[in-house]
Protein backbone atom coordinates (compact mmCIF):
# COMPACT_ATOMS: atom_id res chain seq x y z
CA UNK A 1 0.00 0.00 0.00
CA UNK A 2 1.16 3.32 -1.04
CA UNK A 3 2.72 5.37 2.42
CA UNK A 4 1.13 8.94 1.50
CA UNK A 5 -0.18 11.86 3.51
CA UNK A 6 -3.87 12.40 2.81
CA UNK A 7 -4.90 15.95 3.39
CA UNK A 8 -8.29 17.19 5.00
CA UNK A 9 -8.87 18.68 1.80
CA UNK A 10 -9.05 15.13 -0.54
CA UNK A 11 -10.62 13.72 2.78
CA UNK A 12 -13.57 16.69 2.25
CA UNK A 13 -13.61 16.41 -1.38
CA UNK A 14 -14.75 12.79 -1.08
CA UNK A 15 -16.73 13.06 1.88
CA UNK A 16 -18.64 16.23 -0.43
CA UNK A 17 -19.12 13.89 -3.20
CA UNK A 18 -20.74 11.32 -1.22
CA UNK A 19 -23.10 13.19 0.18
CA UNK A 20 -24.56 14.35 -3.49
CA UNK A 21 -24.03 10.65 -4.51
CA UNK A 22 -26.71 9.80 -1.83
CA UNK A 23 -28.92 12.80 -2.95
CA UNK A 24 -28.31 11.89 -6.33
CA UNK A 25 -29.82 7.95 -5.90
CA UNK A 26 -32.27 8.87 -3.57
CA UNK A 27 -33.80 11.76 -6.17
CA UNK A 28 -33.70 8.80 -9.20
CA UNK A 29 -34.68 5.93 -7.35
CA UNK A 30 -37.68 7.84 -5.42
CA UNK A 31 -38.85 9.31 -9.00
CA UNK A 32 -38.70 5.91 -10.48
CA UNK A 33 -41.16 4.53 -7.53
CA UNK A 34 -43.54 7.37 -8.76
CA UNK A 35 -44.72 7.15 -5.19
CA UNK A 36 -42.60 6.71 -2.18
CA UNK A 37 -40.59 9.20 -0.72
CA UNK A 38 -37.27 8.78 1.30
CA UNK A 39 -36.91 9.66 4.95
CA UNK A 40 -33.87 10.64 6.50
CA UNK A 41 -32.79 9.64 10.03
CA UNK A 42 -29.37 11.12 11.01
CA UNK A 43 -27.34 9.88 13.47
CA UNK A 44 -24.01 9.74 15.64
CA UNK A 45 -22.01 7.46 16.35
CA UNK A 46 -21.02 7.14 20.52
CA UNK A 47 -16.64 6.51 19.68
CA UNK A 48 -16.88 9.28 16.96
CA UNK A 49 -18.64 9.67 13.28
CA UNK A 50 -22.25 9.65 12.55
CA UNK A 51 -23.95 9.22 9.40
CA UNK A 52 -27.53 9.60 7.61
CA UNK A 53 -29.88 6.88 6.89
CA UNK A 54 -32.33 7.29 4.33
CA UNK A 55 -34.93 4.61 3.85
CA UNK A 56 -38.01 4.27 1.29
CA UNK A 57 -40.61 2.26 2.52
CA UNK A 58 -44.04 0.26 1.02
CA UNK A 59 -43.78 2.88 -2.22
CA UNK A 60 -45.45 1.33 -5.43
CA UNK A 61 -42.16 -0.14 -7.09
CA UNK A 62 -40.03 -0.02 -3.99
CA UNK A 63 -41.24 -2.19 -1.34
CA UNK A 64 -38.21 -1.36 1.04
CA UNK A 65 -35.30 0.23 -0.13
CA UNK A 66 -31.69 2.22 2.09
CA UNK A 67 -29.65 4.77 0.89
CA UNK A 68 -26.95 5.26 4.20
CA UNK A 69 -24.34 7.48 4.28
CA UNK A 70 -22.10 7.19 7.25
CA UNK A 71 -18.49 8.73 8.25
CA UNK A 72 -17.03 7.46 11.26
CA UNK A 73 -13.43 7.22 13.03
CA UNK A 74 -12.00 5.84 16.18
CA UNK A 75 -8.99 4.92 17.62
CA UNK A 76 -8.85 1.24 17.06
CA UNK A 77 -9.42 -0.99 13.95
CA UNK A 78 -11.98 -3.57 14.33
CA UNK A 79 -10.88 -6.97 14.09
CA UNK A 80 -12.90 -7.45 10.49
CA UNK A 81 -10.37 -4.86 8.91
CA UNK A 82 -6.89 -6.21 11.17
CA UNK A 83 -7.04 -9.77 10.57
CA UNK A 84 -6.08 -9.55 7.24
CA UNK A 85 -4.05 -6.50 7.29
CA UNK A 86 -1.88 -6.75 10.72
CA UNK A 87 0.09 -3.42 9.74
CA UNK A 88 -3.22 -1.77 10.88
CA UNK A 89 -2.75 -2.86 14.32
CA UNK A 90 -2.39 0.49 16.65
CA UNK A 91 -3.53 3.00 13.90
CA UNK A 92 -6.47 5.37 14.10
CA UNK A 93 -8.83 5.40 11.66
CA UNK A 94 -11.54 6.58 9.10
CA UNK A 95 -13.93 5.29 7.40
CA UNK A 96 -16.58 6.59 4.46
CA UNK A 97 -19.07 5.71 2.50
CA UNK A 98 -22.28 4.98 0.65
CA UNK A 99 -24.31 1.77 0.31
CA UNK A 100 -27.70 1.15 -0.06
CA UNK A 101 -29.96 -1.99 -1.16
CA UNK A 102 -32.71 -1.45 -3.03
CA UNK A 103 -35.66 -4.53 -2.56
CA UNK A 104 -38.60 -4.13 -4.76
CA UNK A 105 -42.41 -5.32 -4.61
CA UNK A 106 -42.76 -6.76 -7.81
CA UNK A 107 -40.44 -10.30 -8.58
CA UNK A 108 -39.80 -9.43 -12.14
CA UNK A 109 -37.76 -6.07 -10.61
CA UNK A 110 -34.30 -7.32 -9.35
CA UNK A 111 -32.87 -6.57 -6.34
CA UNK A 112 -30.12 -4.12 -6.06
CA UNK A 113 -26.92 -3.24 -3.91
CA UNK A 114 -24.26 -0.80 -4.32
CA UNK A 115 -21.28 0.56 -2.13
CA UNK A 116 -18.42 2.69 -2.47
CA UNK A 117 -16.08 3.60 0.09
CA UNK A 118 -12.56 5.67 1.42
CA UNK A 119 -11.06 4.01 4.21
CA UNK A 120 -7.65 5.71 5.88
CA UNK A 121 -5.58 4.34 8.82
CA UNK A 122 -3.44 6.66 10.44
CA UNK A 123 -0.50 6.71 13.17
CA UNK A 124 0.95 9.88 14.50
CA UNK A 125 4.58 10.05 12.57
CA UNK A 126 3.90 7.58 9.71
CA UNK A 127 2.16 7.82 6.19
CA UNK A 128 -1.12 7.08 6.31
CA UNK A 129 -2.77 3.76 4.71
CA UNK A 130 -5.79 4.14 2.80
CA UNK A 131 -7.85 2.81 -0.05
CA UNK A 132 -10.88 2.54 -1.46
CA UNK A 133 -13.28 0.12 -2.14
CA UNK A 134 -16.82 -0.28 -3.92
CA UNK A 135 -18.62 -1.85 -6.45
CA UNK A 136 -22.50 -2.85 -7.64
CA UNK A 137 -23.91 -5.97 -7.87
CA UNK A 138 -27.71 -7.12 -9.18
CA UNK A 139 -29.82 -10.29 -7.72
CA UNK A 140 -33.04 -10.89 -9.84
CA UNK A 141 -35.53 -13.80 -9.09
CA UNK A 142 -36.56 -13.67 -12.61
CA UNK A 143 -33.51 -13.79 -15.05
CA UNK A 144 -33.80 -11.87 -18.31
CA UNK A 145 -30.98 -11.95 -20.10
CA UNK A 146 -31.61 -8.40 -22.05
CA UNK A 147 -31.15 -6.88 -18.13
CA UNK A 148 -27.69 -9.00 -16.97
CA UNK A 149 -26.27 -7.41 -20.50
CA UNK A 150 -27.43 -4.18 -20.05
CA UNK A 151 -26.49 -4.08 -16.31
CA UNK A 152 -23.12 -5.63 -17.29
CA UNK A 153 -22.43 -3.37 -20.28
CA UNK A 154 -22.57 -0.42 -17.94
CA UNK A 155 -19.84 -1.63 -15.51
CA UNK A 156 -18.02 -2.33 -18.54
CA UNK A 157 -18.62 0.85 -19.72
CA UNK A 158 -17.48 2.72 -17.01
CA UNK A 159 -14.55 0.18 -16.41
CA UNK A 160 -12.83 0.76 -19.50
CA UNK A 161 -11.53 4.07 -19.57
CA UNK A 162 -9.47 2.81 -16.22
CA UNK A 163 -7.56 -0.15 -17.99
CA UNK A 164 -8.23 -2.83 -20.96
CA UNK A 165 -8.51 -5.63 -17.68
CA UNK A 166 -10.21 -3.59 -14.64
CA UNK A 167 -14.03 -4.96 -15.40
CA UNK A 168 -13.09 -8.33 -16.08
CA UNK A 169 -10.57 -8.53 -12.83
CA UNK A 170 -13.52 -6.62 -10.98
CA UNK A 171 -15.89 -8.60 -12.18
CA UNK A 172 -14.55 -11.84 -11.55
CA UNK A 173 -13.75 -10.26 -8.31
CA UNK A 174 -17.95 -10.08 -8.08
CA UNK A 175 -18.62 -13.06 -8.49
CA UNK A 176 -16.12 -14.67 -6.00
CA UNK A 177 -16.84 -12.65 -3.28
CA UNK A 178 -21.18 -12.69 -3.87
CA UNK A 179 -20.34 -16.55 -3.79
CA UNK A 180 -22.54 -18.77 -0.87
CA UNK A 181 -20.15 -21.29 -0.27
CA UNK A 182 -23.15 -23.21 1.99
CA UNK A 183 -25.34 -23.18 -1.49
CA UNK A 184 -23.24 -23.64 -4.16
CA UNK A 185 -24.23 -20.44 -5.75
CA UNK A 186 -23.43 -16.62 -6.77
CA UNK A 187 -26.15 -14.51 -4.94
CA UNK A 188 -27.50 -13.19 -8.49
CA UNK A 189 -25.90 -12.02 -11.48
CA UNK A 190 -23.11 -10.25 -9.98
CA UNK A 191 -21.23 -7.04 -11.61
CA UNK A 192 -17.97 -4.85 -10.06
CA UNK A 193 -16.42 -5.41 -6.73
CA UNK A 194 -13.21 -3.99 -6.16
CA UNK A 195 -11.16 -3.07 -2.51
CA UNK A 196 -7.81 -1.84 -1.41
CA UNK A 197 -7.49 0.37 -4.51
CA UNK A 198 -4.84 2.91 -4.38
CA UNK A 199 -2.19 1.87 -7.03
CA UNK A 200 -3.17 4.17 -9.51
CA UNK A 201 -2.75 6.83 -6.54
CA UNK A 202 -5.30 8.94 -5.25
CA UNK A 203 -6.65 11.33 -7.77
CA UNK A 204 -7.86 8.21 -10.24
CA UNK A 205 -8.77 5.90 -7.63
CA UNK A 206 -11.19 8.54 -6.26
CA UNK A 207 -11.85 9.18 -9.85
CA UNK A 208 -12.78 5.41 -10.24
CA UNK A 209 -14.69 5.40 -7.40
CA UNK A 210 -17.29 7.97 -8.54
CA UNK A 211 -17.21 6.00 -11.81
CA UNK A 212 -18.49 3.40 -9.96
CA UNK A 213 -21.45 5.27 -7.55
CA UNK A 214 -22.67 7.13 -10.62
CA UNK A 215 -22.92 3.88 -12.97
CA UNK A 216 -25.17 2.62 -10.34
CA UNK A 217 -28.65 4.40 -11.13
CA UNK A 218 -27.66 4.49 -15.03
CA UNK A 219 -27.27 0.12 -14.82
CA UNK A 220 -30.37 0.14 -12.37
CA UNK A 221 -33.10 2.58 -13.16
CA UNK A 222 -33.87 1.24 -16.74
CA UNK A 223 -34.03 -2.11 -15.47
CA UNK A 224 -36.91 -1.13 -12.84
CA UNK A 225 -38.40 0.87 -15.27
CA UNK A 226 -38.85 -1.85 -17.61
CA UNK A 227 -40.25 -4.50 -15.26
CA UNK A 228 -41.91 -2.77 -12.62
CA UNK A 229 -45.46 -3.17 -14.31
CA UNK A 230 -45.21 -6.77 -15.23
CA UNK A 231 -48.27 -8.91 -13.75
CA UNK A 232 -47.49 -11.40 -11.09
CA UNK A 233 -49.01 -13.34 -8.77
CA UNK A 234 -48.58 -15.39 -5.04
CA UNK A 235 -46.68 -17.73 -6.81
CA UNK A 236 -43.87 -15.75 -7.75
CA UNK A 237 -44.27 -13.83 -4.82
CA UNK A 238 -43.42 -17.01 -2.55
CA UNK A 239 -40.80 -17.77 -4.79
CA UNK A 240 -38.98 -13.97 -4.52
CA UNK A 241 -39.04 -14.07 -1.10
CA UNK A 242 -37.83 -17.70 -0.65
CA UNK A 243 -34.91 -16.06 -2.62
CA UNK A 244 -34.95 -13.18 -0.44
CA UNK A 245 -33.72 -15.48 2.39
CA UNK A 246 -30.31 -16.12 0.65
CA UNK A 247 -29.91 -12.16 0.64
CA UNK A 248 -29.86 -12.53 4.54
CA UNK A 249 -27.76 -15.49 4.67
CA UNK A 250 -25.15 -13.74 2.84
CA UNK A 251 -25.06 -11.22 4.14
CA UNK A 252 -25.27 -12.55 7.95
CA UNK A 253 -22.29 -15.00 7.02
CA UNK A 254 -19.96 -13.74 4.52
CA UNK A 255 -20.70 -9.69 4.07
CA UNK A 256 -17.73 -7.68 4.90
CA UNK A 257 -19.25 -4.51 5.69
CA UNK A 258 -21.86 -5.78 8.50
CA UNK A 259 -19.17 -7.30 10.33
CA UNK A 260 -16.83 -4.15 10.11
CA UNK A 261 -20.23 -2.24 10.56
CA UNK A 262 -21.07 -3.84 13.96
CA UNK A 263 -17.50 -4.87 15.10
CA UNK A 264 -16.72 -0.76 15.14
CA UNK A 265 -19.91 0.15 17.02
CA UNK A 266 -21.64 1.08 14.35
CA UNK A 267 -25.29 2.02 14.16
CA UNK A 268 -27.28 -1.46 14.19
CA UNK A 269 -30.14 -0.10 12.44
CA UNK A 270 -28.40 1.20 9.66
CA UNK A 271 -26.13 -1.81 9.53
CA UNK A 272 -29.08 -4.29 9.07
CA UNK A 273 -31.31 -1.77 6.38
CA UNK A 274 -29.93 -3.99 3.74
CA UNK A 275 -32.04 -6.64 5.03
CA UNK A 276 -35.24 -7.26 2.88
CA UNK A 277 -38.59 -6.72 5.06
CA UNK A 278 -40.12 -10.22 4.27
CA UNK A 279 -38.34 -13.06 3.30
CA UNK A 280 -39.19 -17.19 4.19
CA UNK A 281 -37.13 -20.47 4.24
CA UNK A 282 -38.65 -23.97 3.41
CA UNK A 283 -36.69 -26.84 4.26
CA UNK A 284 -35.24 -28.62 0.93
CA UNK A 285 -37.05 -26.82 -1.75
CA UNK A 286 -36.52 -27.54 -5.04
CA UNK A 287 -38.51 -25.95 -7.67
CA UNK A 288 -40.13 -28.45 -9.95
CA UNK A 289 -38.16 -28.56 -13.40
CA UNK A 290 -39.17 -26.54 -16.59
CA UNK A 291 -40.65 -24.05 -14.28
CA UNK A 292 -39.14 -20.47 -14.30
CA UNK A 293 -38.50 -20.68 -11.25
CA UNK A 294 -36.24 -23.79 -11.89
CA UNK A 295 -34.34 -21.52 -14.44
CA UNK A 296 -32.78 -19.00 -12.08
CA UNK A 297 -30.64 -21.40 -10.97
CA UNK A 298 -28.58 -21.85 -14.54
CA UNK A 299 -27.64 -18.60 -14.08
CA UNK A 300 -26.36 -18.65 -10.36
CA UNK A 301 -22.75 -19.47 -11.43
CA UNK A 302 -20.42 -16.48 -12.84
CA UNK A 303 -21.78 -15.68 -16.55
CA UNK A 304 -19.70 -13.87 -19.09
CA UNK A 305 -22.17 -11.22 -20.29
CA UNK A 306 -20.72 -9.28 -22.25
Amino acid sequence: MPHTIITDIQIQSVKKYLLSLQDNICQTLSHADGHGEFVEDSWQREEGGGGRSRVLSKGSVIEQGGVNFSHVFGDKMPKSATAARPELEGRKFQAMGVSLVIHPNNPYVPTSHANVRFFIAEKAGEPSIWWFGGGFDLTPTYVFEEDAKHWHQVAKNLCDPFGDNVYSEYKAWCDKYFYLKHRDETRGLGGLFFDDLNQWGFDKSFEFMQAVGNGYVDAYEPIMERRKDTAFTQRERDFQLYRRGRYVEFNLVYDRGTLFGLQSGGRTESILMSMPPMARWEYNYTPPPGTPEAELYQYLQPVDWV
